[in-house]
């Protein structure tokens, strides 16, 4: 990682400091990891001990087998200090450790030890099947304990009873949960710079940092997005990324845009960097248009943000001409809402009206951070095919279990209102509050689902 600060002093009363992040990209064939394909598995529940106290002098010593110890859980956490998703490329499966089993002597199994895979901010971690978003490792949601181990299993000496003094039936431990995850990157940023290549955006960083990003005149010099925090004098700033690459056909994959199109998703402002003196010959307002229609055609709720334009380059012209080039910008801009700022990244004309009007922007839309909902739950597993039991041990107890409650539970975040909405329809639509009534459960009585207790109410 390379982080480098800059103060630049544009005028007497306008101060710039802008810090920024380049995320890592490896050499040769090793392209910028922002996504990745991995296995993630907890840990399974030890079973329990079928064993009975034999020592001398001590008659009728019982049952004394042990539990087994629980799974250790898969949890993913936010380290700010990765950056990209590297590690992900050498290694794809992620297992948390198993329980013990129970011992003799009542001895309790060990718990399997949690597996804490780090990850960097912005992370979003989605079902590989459906491709539906389990969770956003952005903002507040620091730590998430994706998957829980299965619990221990009972030994034999929960099981004696006056009619059964010799139990030789221990419970086994829980299985484990396992699944293929999609990890996918999406910087935290308010603002993002779009624009085709060439237009000085790399020149638009350098003048305002002390980084010194590779400036040529082709395609493509800059290959990985740039992160950001732009401090203006009497604010508190704003955090910018530069989205390299986007070229026309970037939303089907043409260039490299495509690659960087899913990092400019959290933003809430655009900023377009064109070239409106057309040193290459490109048409600014053409340019523009056809970005929209990228960012449109990748996500059509992205090409709705606010929208700024830098129109870069200024300093070639002169005169007449570069009115007009700013006029031709305006004219065709600003009716639609969009202000044109002419500025040049060379000289800084225009920097200090362009950065305050981003920032007088982002203040008048929604403060909140933009963050991924949930969409996986277990509707979209197939459990309709595995079993469940439901039995009535005791007056006022009832115990639903079986590998389709034991899934469901594992993947149902029970702490959410939509988990437990999700969990409610479960048990209606599989039957199992009718089986409960036709068994006589009455208000009050516990319904028990592993290490879940209820009471039943109508």
């Amino acid at each position: 990682m390379i982080s480098k600060y800059r103060a630049n002093h544009l005028d007497s009363n306008f101060y710039v400091r802008f810090h920024i992040v380049e995320l890592e990209r490896l050499q040769g064939d090793k392209m910028f990891a922002d996504s990745a394909k991995i296995y993630i598995r907890s840990g399974k529940g030890g079973d329990g001990h079928v064993s009975f106290r034999r020592e001398l002098y001590v008659p009728n010593g019982g049952p004394d087998g042990g539990d087994g110890g629980r799974g250790g859980n898969l949890i993913f956490e936010v380290d700010d200090g990765v950056n990209t998703l590297n590690e992900f490329r050498h290694v794809r499966k992620y297992c948390a450790g198993d329980g013990e089993n129970g011992g003799k002597k009542k001895c309790h199994g060990a718990d399997g030890e949690d597996l804490i895979i780090k990850v960097p901010a912005g992370t979003i971690i989605k079902d590989s099947e459906t491709g539906k978003v389990i969770t956003d490792m952005s903002h507040d949601n620091r730590r998430e304990v994706l998957l829980r181990g299965g619990n221990g299993g009972k030994g034999n000496q929960h099981y004696a009873t006056p009619t059964m003094q010799v139990p030789k039936y221990a419970q086994p431990g829980q299985q484990y949960k396992e699944m293929y995850v999609t990890l996918e990157l999406k910087v935290i940023a308010d603002v993002g710079l779009v624009g085709f290549p060439n237009v000085g955006k790399s020149t638009f960083l350098s003048r305002v940092t002390n980084a010194k990003p590779k400036i040529a005149n082709y395609h493509f010099t800059t290959l990985n997005p740039n992160l950001g925090v732009v401090d203006l004098e009497g604010t508190d700033g704003f955090v910018i990324a530069d989205i390299p690459g986007l070229i026309e056909g970037a939303s089907e994959g043409i260039g490299l845009g495509h690659e960087f199109l899913k990092h400019i998703e959290r933003t809430k402002v655009i900023i377009h960097m064109v070239d409106a003196a057309s040193t290459e010959g490109r048409d600014s307002i053409d340019d523009i248009n056809k970005i929209n229609a990228e960012l449109y055609a990748y996500n059509e709720e992205l090409a709705s943000r606010p929208q700024v334009i830098g129109a870069n380059k200024l300093d070639v012209l002169y005169g007449e001409e570069k009115e007009e080039a700013i006029k031709r910008l305006k004219d065709e801009f600003e009716p639609k809402g969009i202000k044109v700022f002419p500025i040049s990244a060379v000289t800084g004309e225009g920097l200090k009206d362009l950065l305050y009007h981003v920032y007088e922007l982002l203040g008048t839309l929604d403060s909140a951070p933009i963050v991924f909902e949930r969409e996986f739950f277990p509707e979209q597993i197939d459990l309709s095919n595995e079993p469940y039991s439901i039995e009535n041990p005791e007056e006022g107890v009832f115990t639903v279990e079986g590998p389709r409650i034991e899934r469901m539970l594992g993947y149902t975040n029970l702490d959410t209102e939509k988990g437990f909405d999700f969990f409610q329809r479960f048990l209606k639509e599989n039957n199992i509050i009718e089986e409960l009534e036709n068994m006589g459960i009455q208000e009050g009585d516990t319904v028990k689902m592993y290490n879940l207790h209820f009471d039943y109410y109508k």
